[in-house]
């Protein structure tokens, strides 16, 4: 008998960068922006409250109310536009949330299976100073983890990243870095991946159990992993039983690979056991 492959990505304890394809970015860059003993004076944040811009500099970010801002730039639709706003609603923070591109909703839907506390759109506007002069950025998102942990996120397709594109995440990786955030840069993602979390999205709201089925199949996996296939056969409503173990998949009650495309031979375990999800 064949040992079972051992899980590229486990969709119980993930976390967004086993997710995705990351931007490595250029050591020497760093170089290129002025760190000495007195920066976090000099670089700012400004922040938006209740419509009014509010300027912090580095060295006071830990007082800003972070959750009770509002974007610093508007989202607009208008005809002709080369990029695809619009508005994603998330299970996990119970509303919609806005994005400027299809690889920004993408970053929100995986963002949401990891069951964020907040995110945050357009977040505010980092006031860098390099050694040619300043600079500003705006990054993506800040999203607030379960654990309490922040990920501070650009998205841009690789092919897309310029100097000066770069040059203002590697401020903004020294700004997280600074506040033991996290700072990623997306620039696509692990093969299948999207894939699969768009399919297990489909059951992403709550789904009543009048029969049992979800009880069923945890326990069917009580003992150890079984074939997507062979589990929903376990239970007294096979047909039924698929849209709950989808449904148990996103809510991360029960698990599998991410790397590899979903199909009734896919591999399934227990999630409820699982150490360190984020």
């Amino acid at each position: 008998m064949s040992t079972p492959t051992r899980p590229e990505i486990r969709s119980d304890v993930c976390h967004l960068t086993a997710l995705i394809d990351p931007f490595t970015g250029d050591a020497a860059l760093r170089h290129q922006l002025v760190l000495d003993e007195n920066w976090s004076r000099r670089w700012s944040t400004m922040w938006l409250f209740d419509g009014d811009e509010v300027v912090w500099p580095m060295r006071d970010l830990e007082s800003v109310p972070v959750l009770g801002s509002q974007p610093v730039r508007r989202f607009t639709w208008r005809a002709r536009q080369r990029h695809r706003p619009g508005l994603q609603f998330m299970v996990s923070t119970g509303r919609h949330h806005g994005f400027e591109s299809l690889e920004e909703q993408r970053l929100l839907l995986a963002l949401d299976f990891l069951q964020v506390v907040e995110v945050l759109p357009q977040p505010f506007r980092l006031d860098f100073e390099h050694k040619a002069g300043r600079g500003q950025h705006i990054p993506d998102f800040l999203a607030v983890l379960p654990d309490g942990a922040m990920v501070l996120a650009d998205v841009r397709p690789a092919a897309r990243i310029e100097e000066g594109d770069a040059l203002k995440f590697a401020a903004t990786g020294e700004l997280a870095a600074a506040y033991g955030w996290q700072y990623v840069v997306v620039t696509g993602w692990r093969p299948h991946v999207h894939g699969v979390l768009d399919h297990l999205s489909s059951q992403r709201r709550p789904l009543k159990d009048q029969l049992g089925v979800q009880r069923q199949l945890l326990d069917a996996t009580a003992d150890g992993p079984v074939a997507f296939g062979d589990l929903v056969e376990r239970t007294r409503l096979p047909v039924v039983a698929r849209a709950h173990a989808t449904h148990l998949l996103w809510h991360r009650l029960l698990a599998t690979d991410l790397g590899r495309p979903l199909g009734d031979a896919s591999l399934v375990w227990s999630g409820l056991d699982a150490p360190g999800r984020r």
